[in-house]
């Protein structure tokens, strides 16, 4: 089972409030997030509530300010524990909404979709299996967006506000 602390100061003070499952509305357990302890498991954290806004993917570790976890301010208002998850890996891209237009599959990490796409921009997906981060830019970096098994015609369904993808990755290789 995994376990994630939220602490409202830096360094583990303050405030806190511990969760052991998903949560859409953290802000009614506390009104800043400055600093996180995950204890078990895999997480992305979201700035707002219902898995909305920016999206942050941590492993088991402590992060003792939101710059750790490449945080943009100290507003969490959601999180899902993302399942361990040992089987194969597939993720097809797309350069055009609707899974049109040319087409690659996937069942390795991406570092330069431009080198392996010809294109920085991927319009929809579809996860056949595995579960996958796809960072905005390059070298996974960037701002993250989970991606569970499903389809994804457009790249608003991921949580994008626009279709650049610099490099992707299973989120296996990073617990």
């Amino acid at each position: 089972m995994g376990k994630i602390t939220f602490f409202e100061d830096k360094n583990f003070k303050g405030h806190s409030f511990e969760c052991n499952s998903d949560n859409n509305d953290l802000q009614s357990h506390f009104s800043r997030c400055n600093s996180i302890k995950v204890d078990n498991g895999s997480w992305m954290i979201y700035e707002h509530a219902n898995n909305k806004g920016h999206q942050y993917f941590l492993k088991q570790g402590e992060y003792p300010d939101y710059q750790h976890w490449m945080g943009f301010n100290d507003s969490i208002s959601s999180c899902r524990m993302i399942p361990q998850y040992t089987g194969s890996f597939l993720i097809k891209v797309y350069e055009k909404e609707d899974f049109r237009g040319q087409m690659l599959e996937f069942i390795e990490d991406c570092s330069h979709v431009f080198q392996e796409f010809n294109n920085h921009e991927i319009h929809s997906c579809n996860v056949i299996e595995g579960h996958w981060i796809f960072y905005e830019e390059s070298n996974y970096r960037g701002r993250q967006y989970y991606l569970r098994p499903g389809e994804y015609r457009r790249f608003n369904d991921w949580g994008a506000s626009n279709a650049k993808v610099g490099s992707f990755r299973k989120v296996m290789d990073l617990y």
